[in-house]
């Protein structure tokens, strides 16, 4: 009843197009990538990747430089992001829990409103809410290999098939041709790169291991740089999808009451990137296309968060905001870039592969980490600790020739809060929280959290969640279920087992 009672709020005072007229609404397509750093596209300040298509639409849109996301992890992100509320207010706040029903989404608002809802490409919210959309297309990439060697040479028509398919985003086109004619449409168009593992040969001209750019916390080794060159090529290979959406819009007449947004749900899948708070792991591409709406290439460093979407979209729909949702619409932003819509924006971690529990605040210019598991170190996802990148600074570690700023991950117990000036230091390497210089400004960013904390009701949990994987080697341990059993479930067993684990002598 309570989400019924919302959803009515929510469309009460809407008042759909009269009876035989069309609905001008804008049309509303998003795009969102699988595991890409804010700063990995032309656009935004890497020319060796190449970008021609993102770098066209922010060309003729805008970006904002200064978004963030709540939380590095994907399906939180992206629960995060249909809600419009924080991660721990979801009861999705850990990688693979599926959103709950009785979680109210900007999607079914749009729907009961006249729009058709579709997605499309990478699904990670769960089943429960999937009848929030008109038509679900759900990547499938099971058993999809890509082929090698000979095969490769004589088979690239089928490579790319399978290719297109890897990407998540070979139905991104056939769901917008698919579209009834009449109404108005939001498209949720989810890709599944540039996200690992990773395949050689998806591209005719890859990336140059020489070419790529490494931030100064990854060892520089021919092995990582071949890692990052695969994932250059996946982005590229994003990039294409984008561009092809950007034609279809035009050879069916909507381009120009279409808004388009395109960002990534959290950072790289490189050491001391995804999963992290820091810039690398939470700040995301964010750019706006909607043609003579606003100035063309421009871009504003306002605070943005994630949980300011869904906002902006019931906003260009005629719609209100409920009020259980956090963010506010940054659609004002694109007639005045310099407003300020946050004056911080928060950011959280929970269990991702490993347990963890940290918080984040962020300003213009300070970030503010506070690190509530401290005695564990900063591991990064599996599928990281499992890379080449990774496997090579283990390598050197043992070695003994891993540099400071390439230590972070390793460092256990780490520190329990860390402050970065990130214009000064955009690679948040120096931790000023220990400064006397700093100290008044430490305080002001703990007021911030724990008053944050208290409005949105982020309380400690009563146990810690089991690691699934080894920290050292990322392969599975005997604690890991798939399919996860449900939130409830997991609690009851993982109590038992702290039970027990107490009993021990």
């Amino acid at each position: 009843m309570r989400h019924l009672f919302i959803l009515l709020t929510a469309l009460a005072g809407f008042a759909s197009a009269p009876l035989g007229q069309a609905d001008t609404r804008p049309n509303i397509v998003f795009m969102i990538a699988d595991d890409l750093a804010w700063d990995d596209l032309g656009c935004s300040g890497n020319p060796n990747v190449r970008t021609p298509n993102l770098d066209r639409l922010a060309k003729g849109g805008m970006q904002f430089t200064n978004a963030f996301l709540t939380i590095s992890s994907c399906s939180p992100s992206r629960a995060s992001i249909i809600t419009g509320t924080y991660p721990h207010q979801t009861d999705a706040e850990q990688l693979h829990w599926p959103l709950p029903a009785d979680r109210l989404t900007f999607v079914e608002l749009l729907k009961a409103s006249g729009y058709w809802t579709a997605a499309a490409g990478k699904w990670h919210l769960g089943n429960a809410v999937k009848d929030r959309f008109d038509e679900v297309r759900e990547a499938d990439v099971s058993g999809f290999q890509l082929p090698t060697g000979e095969a490769a040479k004589e088979g690239k028509i089928i490579q790319k098939v399978i290719g297109d398919a890897r990407s998540g985003c070979d139905q991104w086109v056939p769901v917008l041709k698919a579209r009834p004619k009449d109404k108005p449409f939001f498209l949720w168009l989810a890709a599944l790169d540039p996200h690992r593992d990773y395949d050689e040969g998806i591209l005719e001209k890859p990336h140059k291991p020489e070419d790529v750019r490494l931030p100064p916390y990854v060892a520089d080794t021919p092995k990582s740089r071949k890692d990052y060159a695969l994932y250059y090529d996946e982005i590229t290979r994003l990039d294409r999808f984008v561009g092809e959406v950007m034609d279809e819009l035009e050879k069916q007449g909507v381009a120009d009451n279409t808004f388009v947004l395109f960002i990534s749900d959290n950072g790289r899948p490189f050491p001391r990137d995804k999963t992290t708070l820091y810039d690398s792991g939470i700040r995301t591409p964010f750019i706006v296309h909607w043609p003579g709406r606003f100035q063309p290439g421009g871009k504003s460093d306002s605070l943005v968060s994630s949980v300011d979407i869904g906002p902006a979209f019931l906003e260009l729909a005629g719609l209100s905001t409920p009020t259980v949702f956090e963010g506010r619409s940054f659609l004002p932003l694109l007639r005045n870039p310099k407003l300020t819509l946050h004056d911080f924006v928060f950011a959280e971690r929970n269990w991702h592969d490993y347990e963890d529990r940290v918080r984040a605040v962020r300003n213009k210019r300070f970030k503010y980490i506070r690190n509530f598991y401290h005695d564990l170190p900063n591991t990064p996802p599996a599928d990281v600790v499992r890379s080449i990148a990774y496997r090579e600074m283990i390598r050197l570690r043992d070695e003994g020739k891993l540099a400071d700023a390439q230590k972070n991950t390793f460092i256990q117990p780490r520190a329990k809060e860390e402050l970065y000036d990130i214009k000064n230091d955009p690679y948040e390497l120096r931790n000023l929280a220990a400064d006397p210089a700093q100290a008044k400004r430490l305080k002001r960013f703990r007021r911030a959290l724990a008053k944050w904390q208290e409005e949105t009701n982020d309380v400690d949990p009563p146990f810690r969640t089991l690691d699934e994987f080894g920290r050292e080697d990322g392969q599975a341990l005997p604690v890991r279920e798939r399919p996860r059993p449900d939130k409830v479930e997991m609690t009851k067993r993982l109590r038992e087992y702290y039970r027990k684990k107490a009993q021990q002598p």
